[in-house]
């Protein structure tokens, strides 16, 4: 099934949102599992489901919510997307960047990305978060595909794709917290199958250190738009065959973990926005 949203301008639908909140956000974030409590620490928020956004997708996934969330968080404005489609669940890659475009035309120039990932790089262990420097896209598709977006370049510049800065600041704000952060490269797939050991050995060649199943195609249409990104994981689980031979995976010890790290990525995200 190819799930496309009604053919509609990101600006169209940015128009619309102005209606509902005219205020425009400078920082855009993207809240993936883990990371949901972050919308109710947003005081006096105007919230928009997304069934209510012309052209939003609405996706299914556990631990998302669906709501588009915009408010002034410590002096600065931010728009709040509490939860992704996923291109697993079925969307076309415009459908799942669609919210991505919104974002740009509100205004964002900074975006964090957040979700929940595997941990390959030894070490690494559920709760631990990680500053995203690098991704490898292995979902076999690239959502600048088809047609161009109009006012936007063809090839895209990706050597720094995740912004130097905003991961410094990043880093920095974990350490005055004392949390325990690294910096490593997100390799995407497809999903929603979880991976192979094999695959996990091939992807730790290829130089991964987190495994996950979104944040790519964002990151891409947020560089051609002009955006800066900052990527967060939250270590939700050890990946496929390295905690040994009778270890198994599932979406549930997914979200176990993602909520009780919770309050600890709430606190990092307020902290990196507070800069």
């Amino acid at each position: 099934m190819n799930r496309r949203s009604p053919s509609l301008d990101p600006v169209q639908a940015a128009r619309w949102i102005r209606r509902r909140h005219p205020t425009a956000p400078g920082v855009g974030i993207v809240l993936g599992s883990g990371f949901g409590p972050i919308a109710e620490a947003i005081p006096d928020a105007c919230t928009i489901p997304y069934s209510e956004i012309p052209g939003f997708p609405v996706g299914g996934v556990k631990g998302h919510s669906g709501q588009l969330i915009l408010g002034r968080w410590h002096g600065i404005e931010v728009a709040v997307l509490a939860g992704r489609a996923h291109f697993y669940e079925g969307f076309d890659m415009s459908t799942v960047t669609f919210s991505t475009r919104v974002l740009a035309a509100l205004g964002i120039r900074d975006l964090l990305l957040t979700n929940a990932a595997g941990g390959i790089r030894r070490g690494l262990k559920p709760g631990d978060f990680v500053a995203i420097s690098d991704h490898i896209n292995f979902l076999g598709t690239n959502p600048l595909r088809g047609p161009l977006a109009t006012g936007r370049e063809r090839f895209v510049d990706m050597t720094a794709a995740y912004d130097p800065e905003l991961r410094s600041r990043m880093l920095r704000v974990a350490k005055n917290l004392g949390m325990r952060i690294r910096e490593g490269v997100y390799l995407a797939v497809s999903g929603p199958s979880f991976e192979t050991p094999a695959e996990i050995r091939a992807f730790r060649t290829l130089g991964a250190d987190v495994v996950g199943m979104s944040t790519v195609p964002e990151a891409i249409v947020a560089r051609q738009c002009g955006m800066r990104v900052a990527g967060l994981s939250c270590i939700t689980n050890v990946a496929a065959g390295l905690a040994g031979p009778n270890q198994s995976l599932s979406h549930g010890e997914v979200l176990d973990v993602a909520r009780e790290v919770a309050p600890r990525a709430t606190r990092l995200v307020e902290a990196w926005i507070q800069g």
